[in-house]
């Protein structure tokens, strides 16, 4: 589909509608990006332009914000590439400008981009200043697009000066609505389905490429779209790369498997971390080193709340590991936002009733072979905080009963 069906078109617009509110006697645009589709998996639009219009099959496309234009109809159009008979027969037909493309998006201006510039001209000889809403780019790498576009505009409109508010959509996405955490909550669901499927599944000789397979094939059977990013099933040392991905090797007796992966639906993710005894049984190293890293994640839960912030909720599990003298086995930070992208949109600065973050202690020790990860995604809510993920198990005695029921 063209646009996420759970998220109804009047959000869409109402999002639009604030940031023509932000931008007050602004000019700001937003790109979909480039592409093809790929051989493996499916073209993504950049994900400020998916958060304002839904629309994820439209490279190319862009939207024009101008809060001042007279028409009322004209404060936000949506440039569509020219359609390509010829290309669409293979990707994928388009319709026509109309009604049902307009109501489908909730533009009430549809043009395609080659117009774009005439449209440009003509605002800028009324409208002087140009907004940046892409975040920019670090100096290693091209320049943000509306950036590069409105320096283009500059050279040839004197007077006309560049602003930035690369803040606004990220601050914006980091608040989620209950449509989008009834979509996350699905991602959640499905992750839950999977690790059902992995806790049967984890056993000694078991390839570490068959877990990933069952629990990808777990989020699917409950409706998901896939898994959100590359899953990591890493037994023994394996489990302590931090973003292994091979999956090729054995589970053994005697080891843990780390495996960190979540669901994706309605275009949300889900992020889970759990950690597993290979036989079904913890052994008493692996019990103290677990133990360990379960009381860092409940006092870094617990740190979760309107108007803290994340150094906040990390130095809750360093205050624990520091504690035990493990520290340096820790060597990562405690988490990040998340939603439409894994690591999502982070608008810096205090948590705020709507975000989403991870909450993800390890402990790492490659002499032996052991990694510990422990992870779940938390609402933030106006009196503190809920665990989307609980009913996933972590305790040790959740695990190991389960792990006794598996075929």
């Amino acid at each position: 589909m063209g646009s996420d069906a759970a998220i109804p078109t009047s959000e869409y617009i109402s999002r639009r509608k604030k940031v023509l509110r932000a931008l007050k006697d602004g000019v700001g645009v937003v790109f979909a990006g480039e592409g093809a589709p790929p051989l493996v998996g499916h073209w993504t639009p950049d994900q400020n332009f998916h958060y304002i219009t839904g629309i994820t099959n439209e490279p190319g496309a862009i939207v024009l914000f101008d809060p001042r234009a007279e028409d009322p109809r004209r404060r936000c159009i949506l440039f569509l590439r020219p359609l390509n008979p010829e290309a669409e027969a293979w990707d994928g037909y388009r319709d026509p400008i109309g009604s049902r493309l307009r109501a489908r998006y909730g533009f009430e201006t549809v043009m395609r981009t080659g117009i774009l510039p005439l449209v440009l001209q003509r605002i800028i000889a009324a409208r002087r200043r140009l907004v940046c809403l892409h975040p920019f780019a670090a100096h290693t790498r091209a320049v943000s697009p509306d950036l590069a576009l409105f320096r283009k505009i500059v050279e040839r409109a004197v007077g006309a000066t560049i602003d930035e508010q690369v803040r606004l959509l990220p601050t914006m996405r980091s608040v989620k609505s209950p449509a989008e955490l009834k979509l996350m909550a699905r991602a959640v669901r499905a992750t839950a389905s999977g690790f059902d499927a992995a806790l049967r599944a984890i056993r000694p000789g078991v390839n570490e490429r068959e877990i990933q397979r069952v629990i990808e094939d777990g989020f699917i059977r409950d409706g998901a779209s896939g898994p959100a990013y590359n899953s990591i099933v890493g037994s023994g040392v394996n489990g302590t790369v931090l973003h292994y991905n091979a999956n090729d090797g054995t589970a053994k007796d005697g080891e843990l498997v780390v495996i960190d992966a979540g669901a994706q639906f309605g275009g949300y993710a889900a992020d889970i971390t759990r950690t597993f005894p290979v036989s079904g049984r913890f052994t008493k190293e692996h019990k103290e080193l677990y133990t360990l890293v379960l009381r860092a994640q409940k006092a870094s839960i617990a740190a979760v709340r309107p108007g803290a912030k994340m150094v906040d909720v990390n130095e809750a599990t360093r205050r624990v590991f520091e504690k035990a003298g493990l520290a340096d086995a820790y060597l990562h930070g405690i988490g990040h936002h998340l939603g439409l992208e894994v690591h999502d949109a982070d608008p810096a600065g205090e948590l705020r009733p709507g975000n989403v973050v991870t909450i993800e202690p390890g402990l790492y020790f490659k002499d032996r072979a052991i990694g510990i990860r422990i992870e779940d995604d938390i609402l933030v809510t106006r009196d503190g905080r809920r665990n989307l993920s609980s009913r996933i198990p972590k305790s040790i005695a959740d695990i190991e009963s389960a792990m006794r029921t598996r075929r």
